[in-house]
């Protein structure tokens, strides 16, 4: 079956996914979350495969890190299932009711999308997250992970789908894209009368060549250089905590920290300690001269360092004269994703939320919870720093799109 096949079974499946109740939808995604719990032993297995078969290739280890499966992640995976089945339906919620002079009631309603179409690399989590939410949601998904996890995404997928058969739903509504040529995701990204959105989910390169390419509408994040900003008000036990987990706790995530701000009120004081506690979870620190007067081991950065998505354990440090500077430093290499201000002035946080255009910022938080189950949307289809109907982390919501309902009595809009 070729693609265009594909899309429209899917397109049908679709139209039955609509129509099930908020009740009926919740139960199916309890099952697909009970299946790949039974089945876990198998997943792991396919995993092992996949990552075998990377570390072959000479894989980076934060490729590795985003593909590796274990059964804490499984486990989370399925819990994220049923976190979504449990979140309010969007489907057919009203955002807009009211009665016109002339007597006609006006609503606006929201409905499924349609077919969302999903392009990943090395994430098979992504192939249980957007099928839950984009079922949630009423929309068929057609998944077309990268070749590096082909084993894991077909036994996620083969576990998904006999728990839509089971519920007597065509299992066309999650399809699977087995056909991993080039040329058959251009022919995907060209299907504007069956696909309603694409969502890239992966490297920077991969995420150009679908927008550059695709002929639907693409909700994009090119990569997340995310800052944190110590402030001369700053607690500086809560930076160093903010700075830690944000660096350390899973460095090959979009939502970690990429580069780090200090005051220079207080970089005297506060970049020793930082230094100390980086370099003994062993990361790289690369600063400017300015603060390399308090961190003489850093490396020299560049300017190409204060505009990179490392996704490793490196960080960039520079020292700037006050919250203005520092904005500014944000402004010209942000990549709209998420932006982090510790202080104890409430004054300066508002400065920093207002003047700052990203998706999420944070005040006192770790960059870390810019993720969609972390922000209640029990999980993302992914991040948008694209400004159209969605901006940050996508849940069921961002799946649909609302529409005109009217209702009336006859009337006529001729005189």
């Amino acid at each position: 079956m070729d693609i265009r096949d594909q899309a429209l079974q899917c397109r049908a499946a679709a139209q039955v996914l609509a129509q099930l109740s908020s009740e009926a939808k919740a139960a199916l995604l309890d099952a697909m979350a009970d299946a790949l719990d039974s089945d876990a032993a198998a997943i792991l297995a396919a995993n092992a495969l996949d990552l075998a078969a990377a570390e072959a290739k000479g894989t980076g280890s934060a490729m590795l890190d985003r593909l590796a499966l274990n059964p804490a992640r499984l486990s989370g995976i399925s819990a994220a299932l049923r976190e979504v089945a449990a979140l309010p339906d969007p489907v057919g919620s009203i955002t807009r009711d009211d009665v016109r002079p002339n007597g006609i009631r006006v609503q606006k309603v929201r409905v499924p999308l349609g077919v969302i179409a999903m392009i990943y690399e090395a994430r098979p989590n992504v192939t249980a997250d957007a099928a839950a939410l984009c079922i949630k949601a009423g929309n068929g998904v057609i998944l077309r992970g990268g070749s590096e996890a082909i084993h894991s995404n077909t036994a996620i997928a083969a576990s998904l789908k006999r728990a839509l058969r089971a519920a007597g739903v065509p299992d066309a509504a999650l399809t699977l894209v087995e056909d991993l040529r080039r040329e058959t995701m251009l022919t995907l990204l060209q299907l504007n009368d069956l696909i309603d959105l694409a969502i890239p989910r992966g490297g920077e390169g991969l995420i150009r060549f679908v927008a550059e390419h695709a002929r639907v509408p693409v909700i994009k994040h090119y990569k997340g250089v995310c800052h944190l900003y110590v402030d001369r008000a700053a607690d500086p036990a809560k930076a160093l905590a903010l700075l830690v987990d944000g660096k350390c706790s899973r460095p090959s995530a979009c939502n970690s920290l990429e580069t780090l701000l200090v005051h220079a009120e207080v970089a005297a004081t506060f970049l020793p300690q930082a230094e100390a506690a980086l370099r003994e979870r062993g990361v790289e620190v690369r600063a400017d001269a300015r603060a390399r007067q308090w961190l003489p081991q850093a490396t020299p950065a560049t300017e190409d360092d204060f505009a990179a998505e490392y996704l490793d354990l490196i960080i960039a440090v520079r020292v700037v004269d006050d919250l203005e500077q520092a904005l500014s430093h944000i402004q010209q290499y942000s990549s709209d994703h998420t932006e982090v201000i510790v202080t104890e002035d409430p004054a300066a946080a508002q400065r920093f939320i207002s003047a700052l255009r990203a998706a999420v910022v944070m005040v006192n938080a770790s960059s870390r919870f810019s993720d969609g189950g972390e922000l209640g949307l029990g999980a993302e289809i992914g991040i948008s720093t694209t400004r159209l109907h969605a901006y940050g982390p996508m849940g069921l919501e961002a799946l649909t799109v609302e529409r005109f309902v009217v209702q009336g009595s006859g009337q006529t809009r001729a005189p």
